[in-house]
């Protein structure tokens, strides 16, 4: 079955009715989460636990920024490990990922991109996950999403904003994108990364904006980089498709990489490619004389013999300020060193 999602256009704009025709649904759906909240006693893991979140449905950057902070940590020796919900995927887990021989409808398109950084768990069960994971060495886990998830207590929690993006019309679902109020996330961790995903290194204002609802909020700027063989593949023209929660940012990441852009199709968010459509964008190319390209995230949900007629555009993560978030990290290793009795490890 095909599981895909497509925001509501209404979403991006302030100038609609319906969401104000919705807005108490909005208060219905925010006052069952903090219900839900306030009844969960949240279980501590055995070791420290990294949660890097957001505040909107979809499309914000969190697991490039998850796999970010995990090269990070087990670049300095540590050994993170990941856990993701495996959205889209059929695992209830804990599963450990082997991404070697299983596909994105087995256990998800994000942890298959999670494990090429560091070892990760599919789990419905977020405590059971960070268990799992201790028991398998983990020193550190990183959880790529579920800063809404009350069930599993976290040592540091990060909200990632995409500049681009934004909060949407700033209204809570169903009459917007906001999970909950962006005030309350912003209660609730210890810091944000201002994320560009269109690569021009642009903020948007937001850490202004964070500095006026959270004053003392540390605000870390990135944004999204192309691979030096990503740089590469852009020698000729191509026609690039994606289908992510806001496929236009890719678009634009292309852009200002300075590729020769023939055309763009955009799917919905989690999209299960059939052969058919792949033919379709081969032929679309072909017509331009252009090579078809996507993100890393789509590649894991190709049909396999589709895999090679398409170019893949790996991004990293690029921090402006590298020393700033080994800082933000660096109790998070002394926790785990401490618990396990064996020296920490500076980061910076």
């Amino acid at each position: 079955m095909d599981r895909t999602v497509k925001s509501p256009e209404f979403w991006e704009r302030t100038d609609s009715i319906l969401p104000t025709i919705l807005a108490p649904l909005g208060g219905v759906y925010d006052a069952c989460a903090r219900a839900r909240t306030a009844l969960t006693s949240p279980q501590s893991a055995p070791v420290p636990v990294v949660c890097v979140g957001n505040a909107v449905v979809g499309g914000a950057g969190k697991t490039p920024c998850a796999m970010a902070l995990l090269s990070r940590l087990r670049a300095a020796g540590i050994d993170a490990q990941a856990i993701s919900r495996g959205y889209g995927g059929r695992t209830t887990g804990p599963h450990r990922v082997d991404a070697g021989s299983q596909s994105a409808e087995e256990v998800g398109d994000e942890p298959l991109l999670l494990a090429r950084v560091a070892p990760t768990w599919v789990a419905r069960d977020k405590a059971a996950a960070a268990r799992a994971a201790a028991d398998d060495g983990a020193r550190v886990v990183v959880l790529d999403d579920g800063l809404q998830n009350p069930a599993l207590k976290k040592d540091l929690s990060v909200l990632v904003i995409d500049s681009s993006v934004g909060i949407g019309n700033g209204r809570v679902i169903p009459a917007g994108p906001l999970r909950e109020p962006l005030t309350r996330a912003l209660d609730r961790v210890h810091a944000a990364i201002v994320l560009d995903g269109t690569g021009a290194g642009q903020t948007g204002g937001w850490p202004e904006m964070i500095g006026r609802l959270h004053e003392k909020m540390p605000v870390h700027c990135a944004r999204l980089v192309p691979t030096a063989t990503a740089l590469s593949l852009l020698e000729r023209p191509v026609l690039a498709f994606a289908g992510l929660g806001h496929p236009a940012k890719f678009f634009s990441l292309l852009h200002g990489m300075g590729c020769d852009l023939v055309g763009t199709i955009a799917f919905p968010d989690h999209h299960r490619y059939t052969p058919e459509d792949i033919m379709g964008v081969v032929e679309a190319a072909a017509a331009g004389r252009a090579r078809p390209v996507t993100t890393a995230k789509d590649a894991v949900r190709l049909p396999e013999d589709a895999r090679v007629m398409v170019d893949v555009i790996e991004v990293i993560v690029e921090f402006q300020d590298e020393s700033g978030i080994d800082r933000l990290l660096q109790p998070v290793v002394q926790a785990a060193a401490d618990q396990t009795g064996t020296p920490g490890t500076c980061l910076s």
